[in-house]
């Protein structure tokens, strides 16, 4: 009997070795992949508009900007087609996310000029335009994601598709949306989903809805999972398509701490009037509404 025992515990042993030392190729693999995806600001962590920079493990209230880039493959140039700003409160275990349109007439921080404010990537990336969202917004962005065409595709599919709510039947790109709760399957299957627009009396307000569902469903997909294999998974598939000043440590954090949060997302939508100035379209966002939307982001970073 204790020759059986020790026999067990050996085997126990063997495994155990295994599997931590699986456990460490595993975690060298993802700071791999992660720090391919890392790209710090050139302001480094403060926000301009803090007076000390937001530290992970206070889980205080944060912001994080996520501007989907209209490029391919491993490039980060080019407009932003989409623009969302998420202010993440653990407290009160809410996220509230707002959509800027694209075409929103502001100034562009670094720039000296009023333009369309997903120019601002174009002109000078992920810092000119967390510059210009902060001015536009006054509220502090403590961190970026930027993610490309490929890698929006790629995160869906690396999740096995998403569920959203669809408020009318559409058909774009060859893919049939009914009305009622949908289950898109695919990366391909999600980007046409989202990028939907003239079959929309919204035009681009509802696309921005679209949009921000599917970041919704991605949020609360990933919160489900802790597994170090998942988030492997997930980061490979994407690595090459995504840039942020977020390091591993601080991603993983994000993930343990916040996930609370994901239990109740608000969509928030700022509205305005369409015009042509020099015959180029913008939309102007009134000084009241842009007051309205600061004041409820301020709020929830507990900032007023």
């Amino acid at each position: 009997m204790k020759k059986a025992l020790i026999a067990i515990g050996l085997i126990l042993g063997t495994i155990t070795v295994a599997i931590i030392g699986y456990g460490i190729y595993l975690y060298s693999s993802i700071q791999n992949t992660a720090g391919e995806m890392h790209e710090p600001l050139d302001r480094g962590d403060k926000s301009d508009k803090r007076d000390v920079a937001f530290d992970i493990s206070a889980q205080d209230p944060f912001s994080i900007l996520i501007a989907g880039v209209d490029s391919r493959e491993d490039t980060h140039a080019g407009r932003s087609d989409t623009l969302i700003v998420l202010t993440v409160n653990p407290k009160e275990e809410s996220i509230k996310m707002l959509s800027i349109p694209r075409d929103t007439r502001t100034e562009i921080v670094g720039r000296g000029t009023d333009d369309k404010i997903n120019h601002a990537y174009a002109f000078g990336g992920a810092q000119m335009t967390i510059d210009t969202v902060e001015n536009f917004l006054d509220i502090p962005i403590d961190h970026y994601v930027s993610i490309n065409m490929d890698g929006f595709t790629q995160l869906v599919d690396a999740l096995g598709g998403v569920s959203v709510e669809n408020s009318f039947a559409f058909s774009q790109n060859g893919y049939q949306f009914e009305e009622g709760e949908i289950f898109l399957e695919t990366g391909d299957e999600a980007l046409a989903y989202a990028r939907m627009r003239k079959q929309d009396s919204r035009g681009d307000f509802g696309r921005n809805d679209r949009q921000r569902q599917i970041v919704e469903a991605v949020i609360k997909q990933s919160a489900q999972f802790s597994s170090i294999t998942k988030a492997g998974a997930i980061l490979d598939a994407v690595g090459e398509s995504v840039r942020t000043d977020l390091q591993l440590d601080g991603m993983w954090e994000l993930q343990s701490n916040y996930r609370g949060a994901a239990k109740n997302i608000e969509q928030l939508e700022i509205t305005g009037e369409g015009t042509r100035i020099n015959n180029i379209y913008y939309l102007i966002i009134p000084q009241e509404e842009i007051a309205r939307v600061q004041g409820e982001l301020k709020s929830h970073l507990e900032l007023s």
